[in-house]
């Protein structure tokens, strides 16, 4: 059993790891023993040297388990992960199920989590989220998706590095952790471009900055609505979780929640943020508007009398007066002028006023 883990772990070395999967839909795989000196506590496995592992009970040592990523794009990995890896009736109901909502449950001694997360390529400007389904027991983690996610590909390169997991619960503590660190980045990626445009608008530099905010927290919104978890079944979960479940993956996996519920926090005070500054930007758009319909009344005012006067002298009409006189044009010029000086008088006695 050995030889032929080692066998395989060399061929997929050799050809390389990547977001492909092979005739199973087997992305990658690993099983993971109890540290030891001599050895490394992942050995990356392939679908039959997985399979050969499920179907040898007995020769599993104390505290090994595997881990199995599978690419649901890839017809069969449905029928292999039902009729090797044995999921629980609910796994596959989620995995066809209309709800994405993130979630962890349990079902049949197997905790069924449902995880939304962001794409491999996840930009601020798209938001593209996709979801994971994990299916967790003391020794099968089985996961599956659709497209590339970062938080899983984080998991996989700390399991590259060596980091020490010791239970199948703590790789689901591990990928929580990972993904609330994607948030993280999230967060701090949308304060940077927040914080950039709270500098233009104090320099007065409004230009589509408006626009920009709506649209940061709409995508906002909808990342604190797919990724954060569901309390109730969370509570029910920690409240009475699987007896091969140690106490100190439990409080981890309370801790990991918490951690997520301050991120969410930070989410939800930028939202806020955002909102204040979009009424602070619609109060100054409605003062500048203000103050350009101010200036035109103005005008309109200070431009009333010429116009009036110059539509009553402009009839054709018999009777016209100083139509004749040598100084006609300059006593009605005195006289639009007289009544522009009054006009604008009046408006600036209002505009002290108030």
């Amino acid at each position: 059993m050995q030889t032929c883990l080692h066998c395989e772990t060399a061929m997929i070395a050799a050809s390389g790891l990547s977001y492909g999967s092979d005739q199973s839909g087997l992305i990658w795989g690993y099983l993971f023993r109890p540290a030891t000196q001599n050895e490394t506590q992942a050995v990356l496995l392939s679908s039959a040297a997985a399979l050969a592992w499920l179907k040898n009970p007995q020769e599993r040592a104390s505290g090994e388990f595997i881990w199995l990523h599978f690419n649901l794009s890839n017809t069969a990995s449905e029928k292999w992960m039902s009729e090797h890896a044995h999921v629980a009736a609910e796994f596959n109901e989620a995995l066809h199920d209309g709800s994405r909502s993130t979630r962890i449950e349990l079902a049949d001694d197997t905790l069924i989590a449902v995880v939304n997360d962001v794409l491999h390529n996840f930009s601020l400007d798209s938001a593209d989220t996709a979801t994971l389904w994990l299916s967790v027991t003391q020794h099968v983690v089985i996961s599956a998706r659709r497209t590339p996610l970062k938080s899983i590909e984080r998991l996989r390169q700390a399991v590259e590095r060596g980091d020490a997991i010791r239970s199948s619960v703590e790789l689901l503590v591990h990928l929580l952790r990972d993904q609330a660190d994607v948030l993280v980045r999230i967060v701090r990626d949308a304060v940077a471009r927040v914080d950039q445009v709270e500098d233009n608008l104090l320099a007065g530099r409004l230009n589509k900055q408006r626009t920009d905010l709506g649209a940061l927290r709409r995508i906002l919104v909808r990342l604190q609505r797919l990724l954060a978890p569901e309390p109730a079944a969370l509570f029910r979960l920690l409240q009475k979780p699987p007896g091969w479940v140690a106490e100190l993956d439990t409080q981890e996996l309370r801790q990991s929640t918490e951690e997520f519920s301050v991120v969410l926090s930070d989410m939800s005070s930028l939202q806020e943020r955002i909102k204040l500054l979009q009424e602070e930007i619609a109060a100054q758009v409605n003062e500048e508007n203000s103050r350009s319909l101010y200036v035109l009344t103005i005008v309109t005012v200070l431009a009333l009398p010429i116009n009036i006067i110059a539509g009553l002298l402009g009839m054709n009409v018999g009777g016209v007066p100083l139509a004749d006189h040598t100084y006609g044009f300059w006593i009605v010029a005195g006289i639009v002028a007289t009544f522009t000086v009054v006009a604008g008088w009046f408006v600036v006695r209002k505009q002290k006023q108030d």
